[in-house]
């Protein structure tokens, strides 16, 4: 741990910390915590902050805080804590912002179907977050429809996952021939092949029907875009570590 840089140590500590919070506090603390749909009733504007420290189950939490260990390290190094920080949480907004976006989408998508008919935003709403869906609404739209844009209102964003895309981004850009060893099939690979090839994976998932689970791909795409914005910028204005002592 000696080798670790202080700011990752800390960001390691309390998202441990938040996790093991979670287990006792159950549904209580993902209501609180966890990035709810901007128009639910359960949104509050610091879960835009609360959710990036949030993890849904142990597997989730330890890809996370092993990419944060591996790939924000050098970051530090390099950049500086402050610095670090800013990039590293304006990453998470950016993914969060892009997930939240599709989904207000989805929802419009829907709403577009059942006002024609007379059917109110503020109807919409109640029938969502209730999940009872009277016939006369069905007359309108689908159940299939119905059920999708239920899951998408009632749905959380939890993990720093967003933000690491953008760290990943980042690695890449300042270390592209970095060998890095992939799990399956165990060969290297740089990073400048392996960051863009799993952005195009989240792309591919976010626009089909297939999913490996419960994954908010375009939030992973959020972050990296946010990161590599922030990279080109900071690259191309010549935005050194002594601005942000």
């Amino acid at each position: 741990m000696r080798t670790i840089p202080d700011t990752i140590k800390q960001l390691l500590i309390i998202n441990v910390l938040f996790f093991i919070g979670s287990q006792f506090l159950g549904d209580f603390s993902n209501d609180l915590l966890a990035l709810h749909y901007f128009e639910n009733d359960k949104f509050i504007v610091t879960q835009v902050f609360t959710h990036m420290f949030m993890h849904g189950n142990l597997y989730h939490i330890i890809f996370n805080m092993i990419g944060l260990w591996m790939f924000g390290s050098p970051l530090v190094q390099m950049w500086g804590k402050n610095k670090f920080l800013f990039f590293y949480f304006s990453a998470g907004l950016g993914a969060a912002s892009l997930q939240l976006f599709v989904y207000y989408l989805e929802i419009q998508s829907v709403f577009s179907l059942v006002e024609p008919n007379g059917v109110s935003f503020e109807t919409l709403k109640i029938i969502l977050s209730e999940g009872s869906y009277n016939p006369s609404i069905l007359q309108y739209i689908s159940e299939e429809n119905l059920t999708s844009a239920y899951s998408t209102y009632n749905t959380t964003l939890v993990g720093a996952s967003g933000a690491i895309y953008g760290v990943l981004v980042a690695f890449a850009f300042s270390f592209p021939n970095s060998e890095l060893m992939l799990l399956f099939p165990p060969i290297p690979i740089k990073a400048k092949f392996l960051v863009p090839g799993l952005i195009l994976m989240d792309l591919f998932f976010g626009f089909s029907s297939f999913s490996l689970g419960p994954i908010a791909h375009f939030a992973h795409v959020g972050g990296a875009l946010s990161g590599f914005i922030m990279v080109w910028y900071w690259r191309r204005n010549q935005f050194n570590g002594n601005r942000w002592n």
